[in-house]
């Protein structure tokens, strides 16, 4: 039997979503839940259950069951006989970048790590994601579709590594690339140059998957949070990414435009380098607790490179261009101090300590710091 999520948003413009998690086949006097610490992709404690509140147990008689908190993000229940829990908890959602959550009356955006828990001992089991969402709400996101308002997930993994975006106002368009199906769902007050859009991303989708030989999934999405503000932010997935931009009026313009497909060519490289190909100490991911790593220049610098390098081979950027982002990164390390206090490899290790923000004696390397 699968792990059943359900997902509600009563009253949006509170930011909140009503969370129930139903479990069955319960054989113990006690079950424990525990919500994700951090996030794979921002290597540092996010503290998720900071936004939780109104958490609850019950039977699947509607029972109040009784519970104790073991930790900040674990919660154990006494079962009191029953073979079927039913958890409810409310969530906050009100961060709107390309990790978070956000929801209000015009969109509900989930980053699912944030704020869906797992059973540690069943975190392999198959878990179906049920949205209460209005008839005219359209959903974008890389899980399997069963239904109008129903997404499957082969584990706990998988759950909490697809996003997705549910909103009336979606625009939604496809390519296809080295034999995998692509697509592109734009959120926000933005007016897309499709052909252009479409031109490019298909060009430089094809050269990565050329130059790496295959692509480690059938189906890819990329989800693009348009905001009135300006902004620059993207964050990985296996089978998709998410990218918040703005602000939107100047998405086609050249300033805007050369970072929207900069940051959607790094992320896509990510596929590969860190969602597929990643440090031992990663394997798997643990939740629960820090998964330190001296690899971040690997994963973060090496991609920043590659992810620009093959938009120049591609010819989305000119060669003028290229090296005109190339001098960028490399002004900013020669900028930075911090190279003379810490090595790039320790700098890694570190991200868990000081939160991606600059230390009084040690400023860290832009490329293993910055999350893109």
């Amino acid at each position: 039997m699968a792990i059943l999520y359900k997902l509600s948003a009563s009253n949006p413009i509170s930011h909140f979503v009503e969370i129930e998690m139903h479990i069955t086949n319960i054989d113990s006097s006690e079950v424990t839940f525990q919500l994700p610490s951090w996030r794979p992709g921002r290597y540092e404690i996010a503290n998720f259950a900071r936004n939780l509140r109104k958490w609850k147990a019950y039977n699947n008689k509607n029972e109040v069951l009784a519970f104790r908190k073991i930790n900040k993000d674990n919660w154990s229940v006494s079962t009191d006989g029953a073979n079927e829990l039913i958890i409810k908890y409310e969530y906050y959602c009100a961060q709107l970048d390309a990790g978070a959550c956000w929801v209000d009356d015009e969109q509900i955006y989930i980053n699912p790590v944030h704020c869906f828990m797992f059973i540690p001992e069943r975190i392999h089991e198959e878990c179906v994601l049920e949205l209460s969402i209005p008839s005219n709400y359209r959903i974008a996101s890389s899980l399997q579709k069963s239904g109008e308002k129903r997404l499957l997930a082969e584990d706990f993994d998988e759950l909490v590594d697809s996003p997705f975006i549910a909103s009336p106002t979606l625009q939604v368009k496809s390519y296809e690339a080295g034999e995998v199906n692509f697509s592109i769902a734009i959120q926000g007050d933005s007016q897309p140059d499709w052909l252009r859009i479409l031109a490019d991303f298909k060009a430089f989708s094809e050269k990565q998957i050329e130059i790496m030989g295959s692509f480690p999934v059938e189906d890819y999405i990329f989800l693009v949070q348009v905001l009135p503000n300006r902004f620059y932010h993207g964050v990985e997935h296996l089978r998709s990414t998410v990218l918040a931009l703005g602000p939107g009026s100047q998405l086609m313009n050249d300033a805007l435009y050369t970072d929207f497909i900069g940051v959607a060519s790094h992320e896509l490289f990510h596929a590969w380098n860190i969602k597929t190909i990643r440090p031992i100490e990663m394997m798997p991911y643990d939740y629960t607790k820090e998964n330190y790593s001296q690899l971040g220049y690997v994963y973060e610098g090496v991609t920043t490179y590659y992810g620009d390098q093959i938009l120049a081979r591609a010819d989305v950027y000119s060669i003028d261009q290229f090296f005109v982002e190339l001098n960028i990164r490399l002004q900013k390390h020669f900028d930075n101090p911090g190279r003379f206090n810490m090595s790039v490899a320790d700098s890694s290790f570190d991200t868990w300590l000081d939160g991606y923000v600059p230390e009084c004696l040690e400023e860290k390397h832009p490329s293993t710091t910055k999350e893109v």
